[in-house]
């Protein structure tokens, strides 16, 4: 089946992101979310992230212009049942994906490929909650989508071989890197950056250092673009715990236990750039 017309369900950072890169590759895009003001204010960021890639020379005006064009904002799910593919893009929370799993099920057509962008749920958990299986699977996108070029390509249990390719391909279209990852808490990306962006926080709440010492440590002697509790803002400190909570759940080792400061801060409200104050203030 060809893929011309794109779902994608949640409109934040990651969502808005995805469109983005589907729009621009030249795919009409349904963005789903709950409000309206989420897609206001996810076709704004989008408009200014393709505003900005015109000023790079990466696209031009025509581009952006078509670009917008081919996203269309809804707050009814069941309007991506017209769609070849679709994307879930929605918060780090089994119980949610799960009722958004459990309805795209039945809106979308039988040959529809459901993918979903979690960054640590399992695939095989998702695609159980669905009569279709073969047809269900990670493709967790890195942050910002616009500029990373790395998709993780998970396998569930029962992802068909088929499916896999035709996501490897159309990674492939957005002008993406298709990484081939077998389904585990995690993953590979964030069963490794997590439990680092972990010890960084322990270091924090035991007085080791800093926060602007830890991250000078990594980028000065580490070559890390940005340090790990730096990172940890960007990415929102509630979506941290999330994924430590789901690897500590998954794995059962007790070294994937989400720091103390780091429940502390999401419990106070600190979550990082989304909030203006996470290890930093902004």
């Amino acid at each position: 089946m060809e893929i011309r017309k794109v779902g994608v369900i949640g409109a934040g950072t990651m969502g808005n992101g995805i469109a983005h890169v589907f729009a621009r590759s030249g795919f009409s895009v349904v963005l789903c979310d709950v409000e309206r003001r989420f897609l206001d204010r996810a076709l704004e960021t989008i408009t200014k992230n393709l505003e900005r890639e015109v000023q790079k020379n990466k696209i031009t005006i025509d581009d952006k212009a078509s670009a917008l064009q081919r996203i269309e904002p809804v707050t009814e799910r069941a309007r991506v049942a017209e769609c070849d593919f679709i994307v879930e893009a929605a918060t780090e929370k089994f119980e949610i994906k799960t009722e958004i799993f459990r309805d795209l099920d039945r809106v979308a057509r039988p040959e529809v490929i459901l993918a979903s962008n979690t960054s640590s749920i399992s695939i095989t958990r998702l695609a159980g909650l669905t009569g279709r299986p073969e047809k269900v699977i990670g493709m967790h996108f890195f942050n910002p989508v616009p500029v990373m070029k790395l998709v993780e390509v998970i396998r569930g249990l029962a992802t068909s071989q088929e499916t896999f390719t035709t996501v490897c391909e159309l990674a492939v279209k957005l002008e993406k890197t298709a990484v081939e990852v077998n389904d585990a808490p995690g993953f590979v990306s964030n069963r490794v950056l997590m439990p680092l962006i972990n010890e960084a926080i322990y270091a924090v709440m035991e007085g080791v250092a800093t926060s602007e010492a830890i991250d000078e440590v990594f980028k000065l002697g580490m070559a890390h673009p940005m340090g790990p509790l730096t990172l940890a803002d960007f990415i929102g400190l509630d979506v941290c715990r999330d994924i430590m909570r789901v690897m500590h759940e998954g794995l059962g080792d007790p070294k994937y236990r989400p720091c103390p400061l780091l429940l502390k801060m999401v419990d106070a409200g600190w979550l990082g750039r989304k909030s203006g104050r996470g290890f930093y203030k902004y």
